[in-house]
């Protein structure tokens, strides 16, 4: 049997300014203060709430942060990729 890959929707939590000198390809950048307004940020209305996520930051903190309000939104697979490094690894190993 083969393992079937992962295809995640990456979410770049730091800063605008954070994101403009690095990130995943592919990443959206929604930074913490969108998710800390209240209200679901605009680039994930119509996601599934199953949609597998991963998201990071510089250090973990604030992508954690993040997974705890996205579940408050009834988002159930999200994972912790810690920081760009780790995450551009992660993307690789599928």
């Amino acid at each position: 049997m083969s393992e079937k890959s992962v295809t995640y929707l990456v979410v770049d939590t730091r800063e605008p300014s954070e994101y403009e000198r690095s990130h995943v390809n592919g990443a959206v950048n929604i930074s913490v203060m969108e998710f800390a307004s209240g209200v679901l940020p605009q680039a994930l209305t119509g996601v599934k709430k199953d949609t597998p996520i991963l998201l990071y930051c510089l250090s973990g903190q604030r992508s954690n942060t993040c997974i705890g309000i996205l579940r408050q939104h009834g988002f159930t697979n999200l994972t912790n990729g810690i920081k760009e490094g780790r995450t551009r690894q992660m993307l690789r190993q599928g």
